[in-house]
């Protein structure tokens, strides 16, 4: 959970600024603070009632020398970049900040004690509004939580605390430095001091030396991960700068000399002195010991909870993921029984892409259908999941797409097979369109074909004036039988299974329709020849589905989902039967197993 380590070198961004607060009892602190209107006026009368003055230093014990101060401009944060070991914002163009002169300070009898702390963000750590608010929150929130702390020495009569830290009174300042990082620079931090080799929340440095005598109080260094913070808000229902919070004061106590890990006895009265300076600073939540306490007691946890897994929307940015590749099909996966994609569904695969994830669409629908669909949520483009520069699986992998767009399969249906089925068609009055690329061509108007097009945004059907005609209008990759569910599974199902067999396959993704394509051909096929394309192995794939058309995509993935509203055949295969494509099947896969 914490430890105390020796000073390393950091990295990192430094948002610093000072300002002064009264502290009662004898002592004026003078803090870091400096809010924002916003955020002063909800803080306690004897703090926001306050001038607050910005300047900027780079004068951390820890930090010296390897990082540049920086300011707010216009409310933004300005950010550092790590230049051969040192950072410069000069060399990043940002604006030089000259301290302000200090005021002249008016004669009082009270003593003053400056406190002098760092609030800092990794560079690593993603440029996150959320994590930017917390920091400039953290300005304000440190020095009060120090202030109860000192506050609560007085008197006090633990038995089991370090006093090496006692009379704050005997210093004329105090340094405190509050690092932000992800679970990979903690991770680092604990494997080469702790031998640990994972991520914990918060780890405590101390600096303080009491035989040196020195005038400042320099406590040292709490370093938090946002990402294991995250995941325990969510586990505890509340909100991430709540669990910071939690962390910064069980932090602070370890350097205060405070340390559960002692005995039974040390344990209870930091829990102790975690809930009150909480409760005192009328903080949410409970303290980081009580809620692992009670973490370890609760081995039957209520329904709808976390436990399995499901992550919060908006939350995927403190997560690693699991998967390089999310591999997803249209129609009744993505898209849902009104063939819309939902919100939900939409800012999933949006936030897992910002993680790093490639998703690519695997669909037995056209490039310009896919694209169509996709533009409605703001999926499609350079910018988006899918473009005609994106890589991409389409007409039941008879098309396949690599880098930058470029074609890197096509396979076509025997031009015999063609035309016996249209044929058929003319012969039964029974609705068949022909896949040709980007075009869907047909030989009779039929409001199931127009319904291709007004449902399912496939290209509008080009109407054929005969089959040779059709069939010289180019290369033919499938071709799709429209009836009703009794028709396809009565009549044409059995019929061109038998008819087609060595020269064609036919398969279904809708209960509707039928199609007849290249035999041996499908999804999985093209998934594996992307996947070779890109270097890539199927350990790093989820695939998510429904049709008996995914079976083999589903098969290949290191996890194959297929969503509960999907073929039994499909679900037999499945790693994991998912919720259905109208309760946001690919939001609830994407939440709960890619990260």
């Amino acid at each position: 959970m914490r430890s105390r380590l020796p000073p390393i070198p950091i990295f990192l961004r430094n948002l610093h600024s000072s300002s002064s607060m009264a502290s009662g009892a004898g002592l004026i602190f003078r803090t870091i603070s400096s809010p924002s209107p916003t955020i002063s006026s909800k803080l306690p009368s004897f703090v926001s009632s306050i001038p607050y003055s910005t300047t900027v230093s780079s004068s951390s014990h820890l930090f010296r020398g390897l990082c540049a101060s920086v300011s707010r401009a216009d409310g933004d944060w300005m950010r550092t970049k790590k230049l051969g070991g040192k950072v410069y914002a000069s060399q990043r163009g940002y604006r030089k900040v000259r301290g302000r002169p200090a005021a002249r300070k008016k004669k009082d009898k009270a003593k003053e004690l400056e406190l002098d702390v760092k609030i800092c963000i990794e560079e690593q750590l993603p440029d996150d509004p959320e994590v930017l608010d917390i920091a400039e929150m953290l300005r304000l929130n440190v020095p009060m939580a120090m202030k109860l702390a000192f506050d609560g020495l007085k008197d006090s009569d633990h038995k089991t605390r370090d006093p090496a830290i006692d009379d704050v009174g005997q210093y004329e300042s105090v340094e405190l430095s509050i690092l932000l990082c992800n679970d990979n620079f903690i991770r680092e931090l604990n494997k080469d001091w702790r031998n640990v080799d994972h991520p914990t929340d918060v780890l405590s440095m101390s600096q303080h030396v009491p035989e040196l005598k020195l005038p400042m109080l320099m406590m040292g260094d709490i370093i938090i991960s946002v990402e294991t913070a995250a995941r325990q808000a969510e586990e505890r229902g509340h909100t991430l700068l709540d669990e910071i919070r939690i962390l910064l004061v069980h932090g602070l106590l370890h350097l205060m000399g405070f340390d559960h890990e002692l005995s039974d006895e040390a344990e209870s009265e930091m829990e102790d002195e975690e809930e009150r300076l909480l409760r005192s600073l009328g903080w949410k939540g409970k303290g980081l010991i009580q809620s692992a306490s009670n973490a370890e007691d609760d081995e039957d946890p209520l329904p709808n909870t976390h436990t399995d897994g499901r992550k919060k929307a908006g939350s995927l940015r403190f997560y690693k993921p699991k998967f390089s590749y999310i591999f997803c099909d249209m129609d009744g996966t993505l898209l849902n029984s009104k063939s819309q994609i939902s919100d939900a569904n939409a800012k999933a695969l949006k936030e897992a892409s910002s993680r790093g994830v490639k998703v690519v669409i695997a669909t037995g629908k056209t490039r310009p259908a896919v694209l169509t669909l996709l533009k409605t949520v703001d999926l499609a483009g350079r910018d988006g999941i899918a473009s005609e520069y994106s890589p991409g699986v389409f007409i039941q992998g008879l098309l396949v797409y690599g880098t930058q767009g470029r074609e890197i399969h096509r396979r076509n249906l025997d031009i015999d097979v063609c035309r016996e089925a249209f044929h058929y068609s003319v012969e039964h009055n029974v609705p068949l369109i022909a896949f040709s690329e980007n075009r869907c061509l047909t030989l009779f108007h039929h409001p199931l074909v127009d319904s291709l097009h007004t449902i399912y945004n496939e290209p509008k059907a080009e109407i054929m004036a005969s089959v040779d005609h059709l069939l010289s209008s180019g290369d033919v990759q499938k071709v799709l039988f429209l009836d009703t569910t009794e028709g396809v599974a009565g009549t044409l199902r059995p019929y061109w299974s038998e008819a087609t067999a060595g020269r064609a396959s036919v398969v279904q993704a809708q209960s509707d329709m039928l199609e007849i394509v290249p035999p041996g051909s499908s999804k999985g096929s093209g998934v594996r020849m992307l996947l070779e394309h890109f270097g890539a192995t199927a350990d790093e794939v989820m695939a998510i589905g429904d049709g008996e058309n995914d079976i083999e995509m589903i098969e290949l993935a290191s996890l194959g989902i297929a969503l509960s509203n999907g073929s039994e055949k499909t679900k037999a295969v499945a790693n994991i039967i998912g919720v259905s494509n109208d309760e946001d099947g690919v939001a609830d896969a994407i939440y709960r197993y890619a990260f």
